[in-house]
């Protein structure tokens, strides 16, 4: 079965406070670091709100740990197994969509493999990420509208695009079924990646 909201957002708000401890960094520290209010830090950690992928992103950045690091246990084998509907739900959409983090790999070379589905009506905007950073996707099924900056791509199923990932970029269903797609993003250097911070509010 697919993890449970609560229990994805207690493992986040555990992670986050561990982070931050680690460093000796207080609420406050890490709240500017990231570029986020003090009480989305508190409501994160107290594992009260299941936050954006945009706000995990700032966080993560601000901690240097790499997205994947919030949402796995502290060590990790070399070889892990992700059972098929284990994979932690970091988007929802208004009509049942959902884009799942089944695979990632530790920094600094950060890789995360997603698997996305976007009804009809659905698209998720997406912040620059760091500097560097590339994305590969592939659409499995129906149609996909993706947008960088303000460049268009129209991909069907089968297409594939490679794209930097440190421009603002916007994933949206483009057809009349859902579509499926798998998308893979590297984030080379993440732990040693001066953060975003407030510039990108």
């Amino acid at each position: 079965m697919e993890i449970e909201t609560d229990a994805l957002a207690r493992v986040i708000g555990a992670r986050v406070r561990h982070e931050r401890s680690a460093r000796g960094w207080t609420l406050d520290q890490l709240a500017a670091a990231a570029g986020v209010s003090r009480r989305m830090v508190v409501n994160v950690e107290q594992g009260g709100v299941n936050p954006s992928i945009g706000t995990l992103l700032r966080l993560s950045d601000a901690l240097g740990v790499g997205l994947p690091a919030l949402v796995e246990p502290p060590s990790q084998p070399d070889e892990r197994v992700t059972r098929a509907g284990t994979a932690a739900v970091l988007w929802r959409g208004e009509h049942g969509g959902s884009g799942a983090l089944v695979a990632a790999s530790a920094t600094p070379e950060v890789f995360e493999l997603w698997h996305w589905t976007m009804h009809p009506g659905e698209r998720h905007a997406s912040e620059a990420h760091l500097p560097g950073t590339r994305e590969l996707l592939h659409v499995l099924e129906g149609a996909m509208r993706i947008e960088i900056d303000d460049r268009v791509h129209e991909l069907g199923t089968g297409d594939a695009l490679t794209f930097r990932g440190d421009a603002p970029h916007s994933y949206a269903c483009a057809g009349e079924s859902a579509a499926r797609f798998s998308l893979t993003v590297l984030e080379p250097g993440a732990s040693t990646t001066i953060s975003r911070g407030a510039s990108d509010e």
